[in-house]
């Protein structure tokens, strides 16, 4: 190595931008790469590889890829697969939305779609109004733009509209325009929480009023569990929108496979015109097979047909999950019960601080995503986010326990002196008071 090339890599940063100095790692991620012997892994919101269509994608896969369409293997348009942009107005009305080819774009997974609006409708200095909690991923999108991330309360209705209000005023009132308001109706990253339909039309009602754009983002929606909720009450905001004023976000990451990356945006037309200038930009198009294999998989029924078996598996994980809860750490956590997707979201008593528990926690051999890391206001320290969806059920057994034990000791009570489970109808109660 020449002189001076070490230092030289050592100080690159002089180079960076000031955007690039103000880029915020993923939580999520950080607590996912934690690698160690035997771990059980509450943090990434993985679906269950073992209800992947396997046979499915080789099939698939194999008629795709016997050379007679040399365009599968090609680039392809901006705008996505001529073929699924002509499914997707079907899979909208499926969910009560109307939307033509015009209205859709394919994008590279949720997390392209949250950039491209973020760099679309914000401007550096804008203000964006999230919940408190929000997905992680928003954050880092929309925190990249530059814009100011405005957090917003919310109960077990979904967004406090009297505190967007508050919230409002005071951004306008600082001069700064406030760019949209950004929410997850269905099974929310990361509370589980599941907006009313009385608060979704409210929500309609106070953004015309306020003159505000809606970003929903709708990953989890056709995963609701039969015991609590039904497909009508995951309704989409976008399927009662009659101003154009909702950006509708979805995935196939959660119910055909993340390795995909396939996701798309419905939107006025004028808006999916400008998100395709800007992903040309960002990574000119969208993988061809990957669109391909999932147009297939929605052609051949095949998606539809194993949705009841998604639900019934994520149902019995987060079941299990929520007895070993109550079995091992009656009185240390409460939680609002997931009526769906793929996560439960922990409050703990004090004086616990989940950021400081969870170095302990990955030595016990369990790790989670802190709750710190969802809030754009520098709270949530007695929350933790734990995803449900990947570990078997005898490994959510398996690392609750292992957390139950670190919970104890942060206490100061032993295992042995722990106190008895509360009944469950007690413990559900409670549960439902603690969603911020």
């Amino acid at each position: 190595m020449a002189p001076g090339t070490l230092r030289a890599v050592e100080d690159c940063s002089r180079f960076f931008s000031r955007s690039a100095r103000a880029m915020r790692e993923s939580a999520i991620r950080r607590a996912g790469d934690v690698r160690a012997p035997d771990l059980v892994s509450f943090a990434p919101g993985f679906p269950d590889p073992s209800l992947f269509a396997w046979d499915e994608f080789r099939d698939i896969a194999q008629s795709l890829l016997d050379g007679r369409d040399p365009t599968v293997l090609q680039y392809g348009p901006t705008r996505g697969y001529r073929g699924l942009l002509e499914l997707l107005p079907e899979i909208l009305a499926e969910r009560g939305i109307a939307a033509t080819v015009e209205n859709v774009i394919v994008t590279t997974g949720s997390q392209q779609a949250l950039d491209l609006c973020g760099h679309v409708f914000a401007d550096a200095g804008d203000a964006i109004l999230v919940e408190l909690p929000t997905y992680t991923g928003a954050i880092t999108a929309f925190g990249n733009t530059g814009a100011r991330l405005a957090g917003v309360k919310q109960n077990d209705e979904g967004i406090d509209l009297a505190d967007a209000d508050r919230v409002l005023a005071r951004e306008r009132s600082g001069g700064r325009r406030v760019a949209f308001v950004y929410v997850v109706p269905n099974f929310q990253n990361p509370t589980g929480n599941l907006m009313s339909r009385s608060r979704r039309q409210a929500l309609l009602e106070w953004a015309a009023r306020r003159d505000l754009l809606i970003i929903e983002d709708d990953p989890y929606g056709s995963l609701y569990f039969d015991d609590v909720a039904s497909a009508g009450d995951s309704r989409p905001l976008k399927a009662d929108d009659r101003e154009e004023r909702v950006v509708y976000l979805s995935s196939f990451s959660k119910t055909v496979a993340p390795g995909f990356r396939v996701a798309w945006i419905a939107a006025p037309a004028a808006a999916i015109a400008k998100l395709e200038i800007a992903k040309q930009s960002a990574d000119l198009c969208t993988g061809g097979l990957d669109q391909r294999i999932v147009t297939e998989m929605w052609r051949r029924g095949t998606l539809t047909t194993r949705l009841p078996l998604l639900r019934a598996t994520y149902q019995r994980k987060r079941t299990i999950m929520e007895q070993a809860l109550r079995r091992e750490l009656p009185r240390e956590i409460s939680w609002p019960e997931p009526k769906g997707g793929f996560f439960l979201w922990a409050s703990l008593i004090e004086p616990i601080d989940s950021d400081l528990l969870l170095p302990r926690a990955i030595g016990h051999g369990v790790v989670f995503v802190p709750g710190s890391a969802f809030f754009v206001e520098g709270s949530g320290a007695r929350f933790a986010r734990l995803a449900f969806s990947w570990p078997t059920v005898e490994r959510i057994e398996l690392g609750i326990r292992r957390l139950a034990e670190v919970v104890r000791e942060a206490c100061g009570v032993s295992g042995s002196a722990r106190p008895a489970a509360a009944p469950a109808r007690e413990a559900d109660s409670a549960a439902t008071k603690t969603v911020p």
